[in-house]
């Protein structure tokens, strides 16, 4: 039995799983901060330039300052900033020097872990992405091990990677990261024995989800072969699509004899908090599922599921829906078998959707298609199969998209962009539209405080003063009476 770390997931992973990565804001973090400080999580899984993204577009705020303030008031917790592949915020491909400059410009503001997940399991990519990390003055650096199901990615494969990343001296720990929450008990007791087999000493943690309800005995069986860390969600932002609650992991840890050692007081606060806060905004919350043996064929992430029927429906053809599943595992297989996380899953989604409804498979093939047989999205696990990738680069459109040029460097870019701009600024401005950042800038700091308690009041007084035929109104309870009313 071993003492087992939990990396806190609900203010990135659960968010964005649940709430569509729109439930929490600057005041709803800053709210449960000084809380999440004093439980003793070994890392809190923070923030991605894709949340970093939403800030901005959805809720007019600086990510940026969010990441100083929530620093601030977690000094002793490191704040995890998950970076899939060569990117920051837009899809399109960075540079390295670019790269570099967003790593150093988190760390300044207080990203101190940073977790590398290339789309491709790219581990080599990974440990170039450490490098820099650590060069630019990134504290901590975990490589992902992306787990999926197909005929390439067996234990061998991630054996490989594992020993890849490990040789690296800036990786200073490695972790299974399971998006589609596919890794049962059984597979784990072959898979995490390769894998320690070839990292020596360097820690391992798992990362996985519930979507068919095999989170949480692999969580158990994990730490029972050697797994050192348990990335969890807490309360109304767990379970579900989400990670598993970190109260019953914690509670079934120690039943089996394992040690973790948290605050099981403020544990409780935060589970209590993401609960009221779901209550008080109508976010859905996460419960447990289901074992479904067809999600394995598709390995949708649950919220895209949703998105394929929404889709189907629309276009009157509801009933397609088992031919577009079986259309997605044979355009994966035929694309090289690339893992269903973004940004993939939305592109082997669109394209068999397109194949079934279409005239002909491949009739209509989009950009990001195009752009992943180019190598836009790095190196395929397997060559597209030869008849798609003919079909893919025989068109026009692929010849346009071939000759898009490459990101510029970052000389030319500060100069396009706009001389004497912060870094913070203008890297946001480098991969959004300018009118969003104005409109951020304009909306000034955001809000710090937030009481889910006093939510569902202030939601009636909001409404109460948006209409214009109200002329007085009175709250009474015991003790008390408000008499409010218009002038004129």
């Amino acid at each position: 039995m071993a003492a087992i770390r939990l990396v806190e997931t609900s203010l990135r992973d659960g968010n964005q799983c649940l709430w569509g990565a729109l439930g929490v804001d600057t005041a709803r973090t800053l709210a449960i901060a000084p809380v999440m400080e004093r439980v003793g999580y070994h890392a809190i899984d923070f923030t991605t330039s894709t949340h970093m993204g939403v800030a901005v577009r959805f809720k007019q705020q600086d990510p940026w300052e969010r990441i100083r303030l929530m620093a601030a008031a977690c000094p002793t917790t490191p704040l995890q900033f998950l970076s899939t592949g060569f990117r920051f915020i837009s899809w399109e491909t960075a540079s390295p020097e670019f790269m570099a400059l967003a790593f150093a410009t988190l760390a300044r503001n207080g990203i101190r872990r940073f977790a590398l997940a290339d789309p491709m399991n790219d581990a080599s990519a990974n440990a170039e992405a450490a490098r820099i990390v650590k060069r630019v003055g990134g504290e901590q650096v975990i490589g992902a091990l992306v787990f999926t199901l197909s005929p390439i990615h067996d234990d061998a494969h991630y054996a490989a990677a594992a020993r890849t990343m490990a040789a690296s001296p800036d990786i200073d720990a490695l972790y299974i990261k399971d998006p589609g929450g596919l890794l049962s008990p059984e597979r784990a007791r072959t898979l995490i024995p390769a894998i320690l087999a070839q990292i020596g000493d360097k820690p391992l943690e798992l990362h996985a989800h519930c979507t068919i309800g095999l989170a949480d005995l692999t969580y158990l069986e994990g730490a029972a072969l050697g797994a050192s860390a348990l990335q969890c969600a807490s309360g109304g932002a767990a379970d579900g699509t989400s990670n598993p609650p970190i109260e019953r992991m914690v509670r079934n840890l120690r039943e089996l004899g394992h040690s973790v050692d948290v605050d099981d007081e403020a544990l409780a606060s935060v589970g209590r908090y993401f609960a009221d806060l779901a209550a008080a905004e109508g976010l859905p919350t996460g419960a447990p599922m289901a074992f479904d043996a067809g999600y394995v064929r598709h390995q949708l992430p649950g919220g895209m599921v949703g998105t394929m029927r929404r889709h189907l429906a629309d276009h009157r053809v509801p009933h397609l829906e088992g031919a577009v599943v079986e259309e997605l595992a044979r355009v994966r297989e035929e694309l090289g078998w690339p893992i269903v996380m973004t940004p993939f899953a939305q592109m082997l989604q669109t394209q068999a959707v397109m194949n079934v409804t279409g005239t002909e498979r491949y009739a209509t093939i989009p950009d990001e298609i195009v752009r992943f047989a180019l190598g836009r999205f790095g190196r395929p696990n397997r060559p597209i199969a030869p008849e798609v990738m003919d079909r893919i680069l025989s068109s026009s459109r692929a010849r346009e998209l071939a000759a898009e040029p490459e990101m510029a460097p970052l000389a030319e870019l500060r100069q396009r962009v706009g001389m004497g701009l912060s870094d913070e600024e203008f890297l946001l401005r480098a991969t959004m539209p300018g009118a969003m950042i104005d409109a951020m800038q304009a909306a000034g700091p955001a809000p710090r405080t937030y009481d889910p308690k006093t939510r569902p009041i202030m939601k009636l007084v909001e409404q109460l003063l948006a209409r214009t035929d109200l002329t007085r109104i009175t709250v009474e309870k015991a003790g008390f009476r408000l008499v409010l009313e218009g002038g004129g």
